[in-house]
């Protein structure tokens, strides 16, 4: 699809090259990036117990904590990644962006960390 803003782009709209490239990245990031491969190993195993106890708000709110923590974890790795290509040397304006990128994750790590303790506690007494 033409991009609006640049000007650059195909003429037509691929959703489906879109979901390939979504779960292409996702897949780069499970294998390169530890974070986020437990995090995602850790909520599928409970988005899983939730689904087979049906108990369906506590899949859906494992769902929405992960894909918090994975969107921001996702976006961490790219602006670390961008700040690393831009800047190779130590430079403290790239320093702050990283800082503040990382309390971002550590932000919904700490919202995700509660919400996984939280459920587990529920489904284990649900057993």
């Amino acid at each position: 699809m033409r991009n609006k803003f640049t000007g650059v782009g195909g003429t037509r709209y691929r959703p489906v090259r879109k979901v390939k490239v979504v779960f292409s990245g996702l897949r780069f990031a499970v294998r390169h990036d530890f974070a986020v491969a437990y995090k995602l190993v850790v909520s599928v195993v409970l988005v899983a117990g939730a689904a087979a106890l049906q108990q369906w708000v506590d899949f859906v709110v494992i769902l929405l904590a992960t894909g918090l923590v994975l969107t921001a974890e996702l976006l961490n790795s790219a602006l670390e990644a961008l700040c690393d290509h831009v800047e190779t040397g130590h430079h403290e304006q790239i320093g702050i962006v990283k800082d503040v990128a990382a309390a971002a994750v550590g932000i919904s790590i700490i919202v995700w960390v509660a919400t996984i303790t939280f459920e587990c506690v529920r489904l284990v007494s649900v057993l």
